[in-house]
């Protein structure tokens, strides 16, 4: 997907927020804020978007989104356990309705057996609560990154605001 192709996602989401008087939230961590970019490329984006939070260590996760310590340790930074806490903890830090987390490993090293390089865990909260999902992308960095911010994006407008 392309930035254009992003941007017109942002835009479609950003209609469906102010037409719900809503606002949508980000904790990221192998997307470093490129998620918030996308929306920020937005004129009038902070009728809908306040603040993202890029949290790329463990510490980061933990000061920033609440994530708690024990869940790191047992369930890693990648993982459903974590990004589900990163999400709740960045949607009541931001008072929004709507969050995008996400956490994984763009490569090129980092990756093992059960979690190899491209896998990434997405949790998406709305006022219907969350959604977690895991996917594994191809490609060098870049691609992992970007195929991850499409991801998220294109899922938050399914699953919580298209109807």
């Amino acid at each position: 997907m392309n930035d254009e192709q992003l941007q017109q996602l942002s835009r479609q989401i950003g209609e469906k927020l102010i037409a719900r008087h809503a606002s949508v939230t980000t904790a990221e961590s192998c997307t470093g804020g490129w998620i918030a970019k996308v929306f920020t490329d937005i004129s009038g984006s902070s009728a809908w978007f306040e603040r993202g939070f890029v949290t790329y260590s463990n510490s980061a996760k933990q000061q920033m989104a609440g994530v708690q310590a024990s869940t790191l340790a047992r369930y890693g930074a990648v993982s459903e356990e974590t990004v589900r806490e990163m999400v709740a903890g960045a949607c009541q830090a931001a008072q929004a309705p709507y969050g995008i987390a996400v956490s994984g490993i763009a490569g090129p090293g980092g990756g093992s057996a059960d979690k190899p390089v491209g896998t990434v865990w997405f949790a998406l909260a709305g006022p219907e609560g969350i959604f977690a999902q895991r996917c594994v992308f191809a490609g060098d960095r870049e691609a992992v990154r970007r195929q991850s911010v499409a991801w998220a994006l294109q899922t938050l407008l399914d699953q919580f605001l298209i109807n």
